[in-house]
């Protein structure tokens, strides 16, 4: 697949990760449909436009509501033209830390627990089913391609810490749905892949201590530093242009394993 000419749809895509990958995208050439909750994702729109030229619309959506979502996807394939959707980068998520049992015993609140998995995973299958239909329509590229699926994982799913039950679980559920997903959709010629980031510069570690910051980058074996959105951003890129990646998660962490 190139990106030249070829339109996307990211989610999460207001700051972070997704923001990088929009920006690395129009960069290439790609037509983007930014989408978020946050009232930002207008900002990078209008950044983006500024730059390439007419290549961006945002578009506002929770990824856990079929309604929503589906309008942003309507919207993905009419900004496409006669193209349609050639991708999706979900970077949309949460992160949450509670522990099984507190300081006094307490046990951790159910409702934490659910919300963090409606979100991370719940709203990953509602994105690439929507993702699914909306490309399987597509005229075949090259290897008789449609489209490709990215979503995003985290180094937790296989390394999970104490405190990350939740978080860890709905991680998982991303990989685990990845191989599954990539045999199914392949008779349709679409692709799915996942991206495990381990520690990286977002606005989820803003909230963290200066001193915790420096112990994760001393943690990474090489490079010391945590990660950059960039980098996730490259990674995004190539897995869309090398049409042999596929069914695969990919870890993006420096080969920091926690503890």
């Amino acid at each position: 697949m190139q990106i030249q000419g070829t339109t996307f749809l990211i989610t999460g895509a207001a700051s972070g990760l997704g923001a990088a990958t929009a920006e690395r995208l129009a960069q290439g050439g790609g037509r983007v449909v930014l989408c978020d909750l946050s009232d930002k994702v207008e900002q990078q729109v209008a950044g983006l436009n500024e730059k390439y030229g007419e290549v961006a619309i945002a578009v506002h959506a929770d990824v856990t509501s079929a309604e929503q979502m589906q309008q942003a996807f309507d919207s993905a394939v009419a900004h496409g033209g006669e193209q349609g959707l050639g991708g999706v980068i979900h970077c949309a998520g949460v992160v949450s830390v509670a522990k099984l049992l507190d300081r006094q015993g307490n046990p951790a609140d159910l409702d934490a627990y659910a919300r963090t998995v409606q979100i991370n995973l719940v709203g990953t299958f509602n994105v690439m089913r929507l993702a699914a239909a909306a490309m399987a329509g597509n005229a075949p590229g090259k290897d008789s391609e449609r489209g490709v699926i990215i979503n995003t994982a985290s180094i937790a799913a296989f390394d999970g810490q104490v405190g990350q039950c939740a978080y860890s679980a709905s991680k998982a559920g991303v990989v685990g749905m990845s191989l599954p997903a990539a045999r199914e959709l392949s008779r349709h010629g679409i692709r799915v892949m996942a991206i495990a980031p381990g520690v990286f510069e977002t606005p989820m570690m803003s909230d963290i201590p200066d001193d915790a910051v420096a112990a994760l980058s001393q943690a990474v074996p090489f490079p010391k530093r945590l990660g950059k959105a960039e980098e996730f951003a490259s990674l995004a890129e190539q897995i869309i242009t090398n049409t042999m990646l596929n069914g695969e998660v990919i870890r993006l962490d420096g080969s920091i394993r926690m503890q």
